[in-house]
Order: structure tokens, then sequence, then C-alpha cells
């Protein structure tokens, strides 16, 4: 059951550390091979992998916190939320010129040779700039 509060306690933890926790009255993540996902209080106990793609945690005081996760798996319980990414970047650490260069290489890269390590860089440039606002919250 969810606290009475109705919030989820979140956590984005990546190899190197936590990069995020928080209470959360939501949390948006995408699935690999089964897309968008939202978690809300209260939730059934869930287990998945996910992709690269932008998280939208949003937070109890109304603002959202935009982060960019590069695969790894989500854990999900009635009152929590945990995110264990291989790697994960807040939407405010990123930098985008640099991220729009890596979209810019990737999609170079495919031009001449289609490959996976050219599909998963740009899905990495995508979240990138999703999280950051640069491109649409499919992506």
């Amino acid at each position: 059951m969810a606290d009475a509060s109705g919030h989820l306690r979140v956590e984005v933890v990546s190899p190197e550390k936590v990069l995020f926790s928080g209470d959360a009255r939501q949390v948006i993540t995408r699935t690999l091979g089964g897309g968008e996902i939202a978690f809300l209080p209260g939730h059934a106990p869930f287990l998945g992998a996910v992709s690269e793609n932008h998280t939208r945690v949003y937070l109890t005081d109304g603002t959202v916190q935009d982060i960019a996760v590069h695969l790894g798996f989500v854990e999900v319980g009635p009152d929590h939320v945990s995110i264990l990414s291989d790697a994960a970047e807040l939407a405010q650490d990123i930098n985008v010129a640099r991220a729009e260069e890596a979209k810019r290489r990737a999609e170079e890269q495919l031009r001449t040779e289609h490959s996976a390590e050219g599909e998963a860089a740009l899905r990495r440039a995508h979240a990138r700039l999703s999280a950051t606002g640069g491109l649409g919250a499919s992506h």
C-alpha cells in the first residue's frame, strides 16, 4: 500500500552513485520493447528492463526532474520506484551541444553503415536531448 501521503520514494542509481533520491507523485519511464509506463502510488509490484529514454519524475512540489536513462532496470512497489541504470544523467547536468554533436555523428554513421552501436548511440543522444527539452518526449 502507498504511504498515507500518496507519494512514491524514488531512487535512480548508477554504478557510480545515487543520481537522484526524493519523493514523487508519478514516474514515467520506457521499458525495453514495451513502451512508456507510468507508476503511481499503490502500483502493483513490477520489475522490467528500461531502454535508453527520457524518464520523468513528477515531484511532490509540482516540479519535474528530467533524467536521461541509458539502459538498466526498474523495480516498483506500492510506495517506491527504483531505477538501476548502467548510466543516467540529470537534465541539468547534460551538455546539450555535446549531445547534439553525438546525435549528428550517430546519424552520419547510420547513413553509411547500419550498426547496433550506431543505433544505441542515437538512442542515447535522443534520450539526452529529450531530457533537456531539445526533442519531443516521444523520442
